[in-house]
C-alpha cells in the first residue's frame, strides 16, 4: 500500500523507481519502508525478468543466494539444480527446485538480459 500510494503498482514501476542506490534510498524514505526491504523487493522484481519466474520461484532463488540475474551466469544448469535441491531439502522451503530445462532457460536469459539495476 505504501508503494502504491506513490504510484508504484507493477514490477516495471518498481524497477524504474529503484534503479540506483540513491533512488532506492529516496523511495524508501518517501514510502516509509526500510531500505533493506525495498532492496529485497527490487531484487525479487529483477529476478522476475528471467521469465517464467513467479513469486515462489523468485523467493527460492533469492533465499538460495541467487538474488540477481547476474548470479545465474556463474552456474551450469546441473550444478545449479543440485544446489537448489539441497537448499530446498535443508531449509524445508515450501516449493520445489526447478527442472534442468527451466534452469537452462533461466541461465541463457540471464546472459542476455540488460543490466537495468545498479546495486
Amino acid at each position: 500500500k505504501k508503494l502504491e500510494s506513490l504510484g508504484i503498482v507493477t514490477v516495471a514501476d518498481l524497477l524504474a523507481a529503484g534503479k540506483t542506490p540513491q533512488a532506492r534510498k529516496h523511495l524508501a524514505e518517501e514510502a516509509a519502508v526500510s531500505s533493506d526491504i525495498l532492496l529485497e523487493l527490487v531484487k525479487l522484481s529483477d529476478l522476475s525478468r528471467l521469465g517464467a519466474v513467479k513469486s515462489v520461484r523468485a523467493r527460492l532463488y533469492y533465499d538460495a543466494g541467487l538474488d540477481t540475474p547476474d548470479k545465474f551466469t556463474e552456474w551450469e544448469p546441473e550444478a545449479l539444480r543440485q544446489m537448489l535441491v539441497k537448499f530446498v531439502e535443508a531449509t524445508n522451503f515450501d516449493g520445489i527446485a526447478p527442472l534442468p530445462k527451466e534452469l537452462r532457460n533461466a541461465i541463457a536469459k540471464a546472459h542476455k538480459l540488460p543490466k537495468i539495476i545498479s546495486y
